[in-house]
């Protein structure tokens, strides 16, 4: 539970300093709110694998996907950004800065996983 409350205070601190990035504010929010809002996703959805049986293998497999669903948002995300004549550097710096922000915290969970299976040998 604290991995996703603390996900949910970076996604939220992550959207207002996007707020406060003056020209490029448009762009900026919309990256870093694709970035929280995935990663809200993932966290929940890395919650939920833990339950039961092979909890790692269930979470490499939330991880890939997420991964994946970001990788098609970011593109969409360029290519609005660029239509509506938005601040493109803005997009890419707020989606990725919390992106890896996030990973960490994904990370630190699927460790915490590691750490209830017990020894594997």
């Amino acid at each position: 539970m604290k991995h996703q409350v603390l996900t949910a205070a970076l996604a939220v601190g992550f959207v207002l300093v996007a707020l406060a990035s003056g020209a490029h504010r448009r762009g900026a929010v919309a990256g870093a709110t694709i970035s929280g809002a995935t990663a809200l996703a993932s966290i929940v959805a890395l919650g939920r694998s833990a339950r039961g049986a092979k909890p790692l293998q269930r979470a490499l497999v939330v991880i890939t996907a997420t991964f994946l669903v970001r990788i098609a948002l970011v593109a969409a995300g360029v290519v609005l950004v660029r239509r509506a004549g938005d601040s493109l550097a803005g997009f890419v710096v707020a989606f990725f800065v919390p992106y890896f922000a996030f990973a960490a915290v994904e990370g630190l969970f699927v460790h915490s996983l590691n750490r209830r299976t017990g020894p594997t040998a």
